[in-house]
């Protein structure tokens, strides 16, 4: 892993050209061909849903691997099988296997950081081997590194906003760009759309001659309740209906999730699942870093929301979930992201915000969120805090002040870097 990290430092912005990962794989013999794959795409949950499908897939007794992206606190959790990631040291070998091929597709053109993974990934799974592959995107989807497959099924999770311009700048660009997945004769399981991208995504599937399933029609949320851990869940699939589902995330949009998921993993099989799979597959479902407590005392919650659309789910899901009387948000955001949005979904949620700056080059610097903030909360709501750990105290002690036994909390987001900073800060703690 170290010589991947020596290697690509940092991460490159997506190149909107398929050819240099087509000759990588040519030159491994086309792993990505040796198993059939479930496609992901959209703005947010991605990489929930792909956790769920991995569940409900493994659940059927099939062995998986995962890709997504990015990581919390380990580049080798973006590469799973049967749920686990790889070993740091099995890491190591699948960049060692092709680092030789990558030096050939390098001329004249370096590979970027995800292209690199990507093959890592598809080399993986082939070697281990696996009966599915569930793929992720990077970004978008026509000129992802991922879309070298012809996944049979393809899932089209919300679309909104976000890697403006590099996608788009309306929500039928962007549509544009993530409809790439879908390819002849497959199945795309589509979440609810705004009408704008929802007219591209159909007319899309019309002309390849793809089979849609919409939430709302063909699958979705039947009936949900706040349970202890989580929530119980009625889903309507594509064979059938599945009552009595504990899923163990928080949230209107992991529910949705959840029936996306399940309306994937039946259009790949052609079957109903049996309801004793289904509540072991939605049961062993984890998504690290979405909604997750990290500390108690008072309860200190990490969300990777790095949007506005993101963010405004992430506060539905709090009042469903927690009954803070007070709480404080910690919010780090990447330069490129639309941090305004971000704190205006936020803001009629939290009685104070701890403004700082995460681990990323990318970061929007300190004093440039300070003063979004200043405008968005007022002077009085607003601290600033240089460093992310100095902000967690801030934000903790801001909490412990209001002196309301189990009622004061603090949320830490704004990307899912800040999120992963948060995780390890708290851990070695």
């Amino acid at each position: 892993m170290q010589a991947l990290a020596t290697r690509f430092p940092s991460e490159d912005a997506m190149q909107p050209d398929l050819d240099r990962i087509r000759r990588l794989l040519d030159l491994l013999g086309s792993p990505q061909r040796a198993y059939p794959s479930i496609h992901l795409t959209g703005t947010n949950g991605k990489t929930s849903t792909a956790r769920m499908v991995d569940s409900l897939l493994q659940a059927t007794g099939l062995r998986t691997g995962r890709f997504t992206s990015p990581h919390l606190d380990s580049p080798t959790e973006r590469i799973t099988l049967d749920g686990g990631p790889l070993s740091e040291e099995r890491f190591g070998e699948v960049y060692d296997e092709i680092a030789p091929y990558v030096e050939l597709v390098d001329d004249p053109v370096r590979m970027t950081v995800f292209e690199v993974l990507t093959g890592m990934a598809f080399a993986a799974f082939a070697d281990a081997p696996v009966d599915v592959a569930v793929l992720e995107v990077g970004l978008g989807g026509l000129w992802d590194a991922t879309n070298v497959v012809e996944a049979p099924v393809a899932v089209v999770l919300p679309i909104g906003l976000d890697h403006v311009p590099l996608l788009g700048t309306t929500l039928a660009e962007i549509a544009t760009e993530k409809a790439g997945i879908i390819h002849p004769g497959s199945t795309v399981v589509l979440a609810a759309q705004p009408p704008e991208a929802a007219e591209v995504l159909l007319r899309h599937a019309v002309a390849v001659g793809a089979t849609v399933a919409r939430e709302g029609l063909e699958f979705g949320v039947v009936d949900r309740r706040v349970a202890v851990g989580g929530q119980m869940l009625s889903l309507q699939g594509l064979h059938g209906r599945q009552d009595e589902v504990f899923l163990p995330l928080h949230g209107p949009y992991q529910a949705a999730n959840a029936a996306a998921a399940l309306a994937a993993v039946e259009a790949f099989l052609g079957r109903a699942l049996d309801a004793d799979v289904v509540r072991e597959g939605f049961a062993a479902a984890s998504s690290p870093g979405r909604l997750e407590v990290v500390r108690t005392s008072p309860t200190v919650v990490v969300d990777a929301a790095h949007n506005p659309a993101g963010m405004a789910a992430t506060v539905a899901a709090l009042g469903d979930a927690f009954s803070f009387t007070t709480l404080v948000a910690v919010v780090a955001c990447l330069a490129d992201k639309d941090a305004r949005g971000m704190l205006e979904a936020l803001e009629p949620a939290v009685t104070s915000v701890v403004v700082t700056q995460n681990s990323s080059p990318r970061h929007l610097p300190v004093d440039a969120l300070h003063e979004l903030a200043r405008e968005v909360f007022g002077d009085d709501r607003v601290t600033i805090e240089d460093r992310l750990d100095d902000a967690l105290d801030a934000a903790i002690a801001l909490a412990d002040d209001a002196g309301e036994f189990g009622g004061a909390g603090v949320l830490v987001t704004g990307s899912v870097v800040t999120a992963g900073d948060a995780r390890t800060l708290l851990r070695t703690r």
